[in-house]
């Protein structure tokens, strides 16, 4: 296999660093194998889930098509990618979907408010409480509006242990994603914590869009300071 098609083992989920340009980084929870890539200049992440069936679900096809179909192709034995899930409609996320959807036949799918800001059209659009299925898994999709107003993160609850979100650029290490004005920062922060930090354990897994994973034991103590400094 080639650079990008490399493994590296762990079973610690945290801090998940990975390199632009580098190796994949892997993890096998449950019944899933979640592979994390960094495949930009801007480090953007993309998050690939391979079910034992070979079912899989990449998350944010962010750029070169080349190594998000290798490492696709060196997950399972007989891989079957059926779906992208783009995170929101900002152009760092999705410049490899149109390839990789051309490639593969997989469907294409995004928070309904960002629908017109990516290259292809959706299989379908999402929406808040909706559930994505891969093999005998159901996936979560929670709406995080502020960084753009169809911003989704995705939700794995595995049979045992935590759960692990995909967060996009609306939650980081550090804060929330960038927003345009106060009223978007209000609203990202709102749901942030109504939909995320209100639901789920410190031991929840949060993987970005950009740089290391984290969990929410580590980010919940800076809510308050993320409240007053307004970003």
């Amino acid at each position: 296999m080639g650079q990008h098609g490399r493994m590296s083992e762990t079973t610690h989920p945290v801090p998940g660093h990975v390199e632009p340009g580098g190796a994949a980084l892997h993890w096998q929870v449950g019944p899933l194998r979640i592979g994390k890539v960094s495949v930009s200049a801007q480090d953007n992440n993309a998050y690939l889930l391979t079910h034992t069936s070979g079912e899989q679900l990449l998350v944010d096809a962010a750029d070169s098509a080349e190594t998000l179909l290798e490492v696709l192709g060196g997950a399972h034995p007989q891989p079957h990618l059926t779906t992208v899930l783009t995170t929101h409609g900002h152009w760092d996320h999705h410049r490899a979907l149109a390839a990789v959807v051309g490639v593969t036949g997989a469907e294409a799918v995004a928070g309904r408010d960002d629908a017109g800001h990516l290259p292809v059209t959706l299989g379908r659009a999402l929406d808040h409480g909706d559930h994505l299925v891969l093999g005998d898994i159901q996936l979560e999709v929670i709406s995080l509006r502020g960084h753009t107003p169809g911003s989704i993160a995705l939700a794995y609850h595995p049979p045992d242990g935590a759960t692990w979100l995909f967060t996009g650029d609306s939650l980081f290490p550090g804060g929330v994603g960038k927003t345009d004005s106060t009223g978007d920062f209000t609203r990202l922060l709102s749901d942030v914590t109504a939909r995320v930090f209100e639901r789920f354990d410190d031991d929840t897994v949060v993987h970005p869009g950009h740089g290391d994973s984290t969990t929410l034991g580590a980010q919940r103590p800076q809510l308050g300071d993320w409240r007053t400094r307004g970003w």
